[in-house]
């Protein structure tokens, strides 16, 4: 039987010094704007019960979830999605806490990615859910902590709108079963026109299929709306796409210019999105870092109907860019090492303490000479090796 001992599962992998630092420098910043807005820090199991990610309610196929049973056999799954979790603690723990609540969360999610393409199943995942409140206002407060969110680690950002109801009313209309119509979903969401226009060829050519074909290329500014509103009769169709603009048009009074743009190709797999819906871009990956929308049907699967609406970070491809741009402190290395000479250990020990309350990173010496402490500081950077003995004496290493 092959050992396995020696490497991390398929989409996984180890997190070292400067990666760990600038994935909690990311943590600790999107944190910071989430609760100075108002939102309050949860957390969720790592494991739930399959039942609260059945497909109907997550439209997260089983078959990407890591699964496992616990002591009584009932089937558990690794946390593939934060919302729901969420959900569940409201309509529980918070089921008599005053509407609206403000939560934020920084979490790890597990999702089996087919074919990866370059996805990690593991995700460092931070964002927040605003439940119990509807309509414009709500909307434009969580999609501008989007967009505070991200301008906070990232200069170059771009934040995309779309609304899942004005898909939904076309993807009705086409003649094809729920298998092909969640196969036409995933081609749009991937911008595929070729294969997207071989599975429409076999169609009626009818308004819906057509407008379906062109959902890939509408992504733009107002001229956009135009020409879909052109191609559509559906009322509630209609009504989302104004709705698009009036959103978009409240977030051009903020100066956001060209960082905010529409896609009606929007189309995110998770069913329980309602309205509208929004991605976030950052320069340097080619996937959404954030991607967020209002879920007013989804707390109806806890016998506590509430609007909602939220949105999650994927932290690890933000902090990624960001060591890229130079972004994230450099990893601290000690000021002075403190080496003991033999029987003062313990005032060695004293002595990084007191070093630490003056502001300065002390490292403790492990090694048992003094010139093995030299070298090792050398090797390290460090500038200063401090000898504590009868008396405290320093070395300047001369890096």
């Amino acid at each position: 039987m092959k050992n396995y001992s020696k490497i991390t599962p398929v989409g996984t992998k180890d997190l070292l010094f400067e990666e760990c630092l600038a994935n909690r420098t990311v943590s600790a910043m999107l944190g910071s704007v989430f609760s100075q807005r108002g939102f309050h820090e949860v957390l969720t199991p790592g494991i739930e019960f399959y039942d609260l990610f059945t497909e109907d309610v997550s439209g997260i196929p089983m078959e990407y979830m890591f699964k496992m049973s616990d002591s009584k056999g009932r089937l558990m799954v690794v946390r593939p999605d934060s919302t729901l979790p969420i959900a569940r603690m409201v309509t529980t723990r918070l089921m008599n806490e005053r509407h609206p609540i403000r939560l934020y969360y920084n979490q790890r999610v597990y999702r089996y990615n087919p074919g990866l393409t370059g996805r990690s199943n593991e995700v460092m995942q931070s964002g927040i859910e605003l439940i119990g409140a509807s309509g414009k206002r709500a909307d434009l407060e969580t999609i501008t902590t989007a967009v505070e969110a991200l301008s906070k680690c990232v200069p170059d950002f771009r934040i995309e709108l779309g609304n899942a109801k004005f898909y939904r009313s076309l993807a009705k209309k086409l003649p094809v079963g729920d298998d092909e119509r969640e196969q036409i979903r995933q081609l749009i969401e991937s911008k595929n026109y070729s294969a997207l226009n071989s599975m429409l060829d076999k169609l009626e050519q009818t308004q819906a299929v057509n407008m379906i074909r062109r959902l890939p290329r509408l992504f733009g500014g107002v001229e956009v709306l135009d020409e879909a509103i052109t191609m559509c009769d559906d009322e509630k169709a209609l009504a989302s796409l104004e709705y698009v603009r009036e959103i978009y048009n409240d977030l051009m009074k903020m100066g956001l210019g060209s960082r905010v743009m529409i896609d009606l190709g929007l189309v995110q797999r998770n069913d329980y999105y309602s309205d509208i819906v929004f991605s976030g871009y950052v320069m340097g990956s080619g996937e959404p870092v954030l991607i967020g929308g209002r879920y007013d049907r989804l707390l109806d699967n806890f016998d506590r109907p509430a609007a909602a609406i939220g949105f999650g970070i994927n932290v690890d491809a933000l902090a990624a860019v960001m060591m890229k741009q130079g972004n994230v402190p450099a990893k601290k290395t000690a000021d002075v090492l403190v080496h003991s000479e033999e029987g003062f250990e313990i005032e060695a020990i004293k002595y990084t303490s007191t070093l630490s309350g003056a502001g300065i990173t002390g490292e403790n010496s492990v090694f048992e000479t003094l010139e093995e402490a030299v070298e090792y500081a050398k090797y390290k950077g460090i500038k200063k090796v401090a000898v504590v003995g009868k008396e405290i004496s320093t070395i300047d290493t001369g890096v």
